[in-house]
């Protein structure tokens, strides 16, 4: 019990950044997820232009630009998951030569001296965030691929199937597709908080500022950017958008 307390006494702020960086992570994934229900966002929103795509796909007969398509998306989250390992190959590097870069950093401004333990803690962390990343993006790139299959198994034009089995195998695949783009999603939400963790090594009270300026920024990219307004300029989706998919949460 004494060594708890001793403990706590000695790492509250760094107890406390950690704290409210949690805070802001978490509470923002479920902030996402429960305002893309009744406010139009980018997944909502593209979530509607997917459904789109899957219908106009399932009137083609030739569907390779439909798969190139899709392959595209899963080159670019190949990307980041193979950047993604290097990151992580990285943090490990560095945790194997600690006493260097303490010397390093303490010789900038504004930062605060910390011991070896405290530098791989807030290390660990970081590598945790990067694990998390790589997991979301290997998700995405199997959800994508399932699409890929979906979209060679959807039906021709020439089948005679009704309108709602077509309707439904659309709304099926781009759900697929949304919920790719939404793993995806998650891995890059996690590269940006990893620049708040990036300035905890510098000073707690920085991390702990930056983690609130990426939540704003994750907000008004998502919520209030320039680039949703444009998605909803068609008359379809200028309107209250509620999508039928988690915003984030796959």
């Amino acid at each position: 019990m004494y060594f708890q307390h001793a403990f706590i006494l000695d790492n509250w702020l760094n107890l406390l950044a950690l704290t409210w960086f949690l805070i802001c992570f978490n509470g923002y994934m479920a902030y996402a997820r429960v305002k893309s229900f009744t406010t139009p966002c980018l997944a909502s929103v593209m979530h509607i232009y997917r459904t789109e795509w899957m219908r106009r796909m399932l009137t083609r007969d030739n569907r390779i630009a439909d798969t190139t398509a899709i392959s595209n998306l899963e080159r670019s989250v190949s990307f980041f998951a193979s950047t993604t390992i290097l990151v992580m190959a990285g943090i490990l590097t560095v945790m194997s030569s600690t006493e260097q870069v303490i010397s390093l950093i303490e010789d900038l401004p504004f930062a605060m001296s910390a011991t070896r333990k405290e530098w791989e803690l807030k290390l660990l962390v970081m590598l945790l965030l990067f694990v998390y990343a790589f997991f979301k993006f290997t998700w995405s790139l199997r959800q994508y691929g399932f699409a890929s299959v979906m979209v060679g198994g959807a039906p021709a034009p020439g089948e005679g199937l009704s309108e709602r089995e077509m309707e439904a195998h659309a709304a099926r695949v781009a759900k697929m597709t949304s919920m790719a783009a939404n793993s995806f999603n998650l891995g890059l939400r996690s590269y940006y908080f990893s620049i708040a963790i990036l300035s905890w090594i510098i000073n707690p009270w920085l991390f702990m500022v930056l983690s609130a300026v990426i939540v704003f920024v994750l907000y008004r990219r998502e919520f209030r950017s320039s680039t949703l307004t444009t998605l909803m300029m068609s008359s379809e989706l200028n309107r209250p958008v509620i999508s039928n998919i988690d915003n984030g949460t796959q």
